[in-house]
């Protein structure tokens, strides 16, 4: 299993990496997929464009802007390439019109409002978020069709690919790696024998597949766009789309805590930066998969925070990123990352563990630290739900986002003061929240049908 740090760590847009980021790259495959049949104009002279969004998709879509994010994907758009501004006027053009330009001459109807499905039936057998794409002749007979699945992170998978995996990722064997590591015990042995620490495993690894430059480029870039993304947060207000009124909190806590820094705690400006990460997010802005777009504040916070106030230096970056990635790896390789099939534990509890990480490793610790520093954040994730109010990734995900923050920070102090050694090994940690997972009731796995989202009563 390899999983690149350029791969897990991707620049995106808000609200979810699974339901907006994901959606929008596989409507954009679809297409790709039909203009390459090099068919004869006559038959699609009359031919549409279906997606039908199941499980969670259906659920969670509205509120997540799945939706959007197709509409998007099959007029040929990506993440990279969207504009950074007018945002929404860019979709509400291409909301309103009634077909997809495959060239010059030729187009295939597509109305969004009925031709992007919710369907709040059973979900498909193999994950919960599944999408079926489909071209249709003029007799609503089948010209292509595609059932793909959003597995979390942004990672797409097919049904032929999905049921061919261990594990519902994309991934490059083992046997190309110089440290082939698939779990952390592996990993800690590999480390003491090559007397390597995790982040330069991970580097050699990565070299195997990129050059130094392209390397450290993507890193710095990565770096670059959270970074961006907390300052801008930091200092943007007004209200969250979505309908539920929720005001931007980031900038005015940012302005009193630096009002009063004397009665500033740690906890303050972590929950600071990874809020305005992901009201960054919320507002359907650009943010980094981190290792999903509901968590993608703890990581950048904690970096941001170690930076700013421990005088951290630009070179620290690389390996933070590298370290955390390598948890990430493992963690999405024998368990998930997908709020949709393990809960919020997979989101934030990962996003924590791979923080906590990577904070251990850049203030000193050994790779038995850093290991332990990830089991302690993951292990007080165990259980947690993914109950997002009215579909949306704003309460409790914004707020839970510092938590996250607040329990790396403190799983990696309290790691750096032991030896190494303890109880709980981290593979077994995430054994268990795979396990959490598979029993927890769909309810309580980003399909707003339980928990916190049918607790407000409107009146």
């Amino acid at each position: 299993m390899f999983i690149s740090v350029l791969e897990l760590f991707k620049i995106g847009i808000g609200p979810s990496s699974s339901h907006t980021l994901g959606p929008m790259v596989a409507a954009h495959s679809f297409i790709q997929r039909i203009r390459s049949l090099g068919m004869e104009t006559g038959r699609f002279s009359h031919a549409h464009l279906r997606c039908t969004l199941k499980g969670s998709l259906a659920f969670t879509g509205k509120g997540h802007a799945t939706d959007r994010a197709i509409t998007l994907g099959v007029h040929g758009y990506l993440p990279a390439n969207l504009p950074e501004n007018d945002l929404d006027a860019l979709a509400k053009q291409l909301w309103a019109s009634n077909y997809v330009r495959l060239d010059e001459q030729l187009t295939i109807t597509f109305n969004p409002s009925s031709d992007i499905v919710f369907d709040y039936g059973e979900p498909l057998p193999e994950h919960p978020n599944g999408m079926i794409f489909e071209l249709l002749d003029a007799d609503q007979q089948p010209i292509l069709a595609e059932t793909c699945f959003s597995i979390g992170g942004g990672f797409i998978s097919s049904r032929e690919e999905i049921t061919q995996l261990q594990a519902p990722l994309k991934s490059t064997p083992l046997a190309s790696c110089q440290y082939p590591f698939d779990s952390a015990s592996a990993m800690l042995q590999m480390a003491q024998a090559s007397s390597l620490s995790i982040a330069q495993m991970k580097r050699c690894n990565e070299l195997g597949r990129m050059t130094e430059t392209c390397l450290d480029a993507g890193l710095d870039n990565i770096w670059q766009a959270m970074r961006t993304c907390i300052e801008k947060g930091l200092h943007t207000e007004g209200v969250l789309p979505g309908g539920l009124n929720i005001p931007r909190r980031a900038k005015h806590l940012y302005q009193d805590i630096r009002r009063n820094p004397a009665s500033a705690t740690i906890n303050d400006w972590l929950c600071a930066y990874a809020m305005a990460v992901n009201e960054e997010n919320a507002a359907g802005n650009q943010v980094v998969t981190a290792p999903t777009n509901g968590a993608a504040g703890v990581i950048p916070a904690v970096l941001y925070y170690f930076l700013t106030h421990e005088n951290g230096t630009p070179a620290q970056v690389h390996n933070y990123l590298l370290t955390a990635s390598a948890i990430g790896g493992l963690i999405k390789h024998r368990s998930s990352i997908s709020g949709a099939e393990v809960g919020c534990q997979g989101e934030v509890g990962s996003a924590a563990a791979m923080a906590a990480a990577g904070l251990c490793a850049i203030r000193g610790g050994t790779p038995e630290q850093v290991e332990n520093a990830a089991e302690i954040a993951l292990e007080h994730h165990l259980g947690m739900t993914c109950d997002p109010v009215k579909g949306l990734v704003q309460v409790p995900c914004i707020e839970r986002n510092g938590f996250g923050a607040i329990k790396a920070y403190t799983a990696a102090s309290l790691a750096l003061r032991g030896t190494g050694v303890h109880f709980m090994p981290l593979d077994s940690c995430i054994a268990a929240m795979k396990q959490t997972g598979l029993e927890m009731s769909h309810k309580y796995k980003e399909t707003s049908l339980g928990g916190l989202a049918v607790s407000i009563t409107e009146c």
